[in-house]
């Protein structure tokens, strides 16, 4: 796992990529939360879709909601970066644009884009 702070606009904001799941579960969200915070003053966190389990992308599983559940209980604004257009599920598609059009969960193309919307900037383009 490799963290990086960037600050911008006056916000804080831990990019986090991994090459392996970070976010397995509801704990897991949970560890991330409260280590970001702890070493990283931050609340503002962005990661790469490898980060994330797949089981994440399912929704049928619940895990989705229980998850940005979390993040958004703790104040967390969270944003996953990468490539999703190998997801052809309609409803997983209308949950990701839904996100990107709130203010605390995003999907985005790339950390750039990811790192503008949780800055309040808008990205360019629409990743999904």
């Amino acid at each position: 796992m490799k963290t990086e702070i960037i600050r911008k606009n006056n916000v804080r904001i831990a990019v986090i990529e991994s090459d392996e799941p970070l976010i397995t579960d509801v704990q897991s969200a949970l560890d991330l939360i409260m280590t970001v915070r702890y070493e990283n003053d931050c609340t503002n966190i962005a990661v790469n879709k490898e980060a994330v389990a797949e089981e994440f992308f399912i929704l049928s599983t619940c895990l989705a909601g229980e998850i940005l559940q979390k993040f958004v209980n703790y104040g967390v604004r969270f944003a996953i970066y990468g490539d999703f257009s190998k997801y052809t599920s309609k409803p997983l598609k209308v949950f990701i644009y839904e996100c990107n059009r709130g203010k605390d969960i995003y999907f985005q193309p790339d950390s750039s884009g990811a790192v503008n919307k949780l800055v309040g900037q808008e990205a360019v383009g629409h990743g999904m």
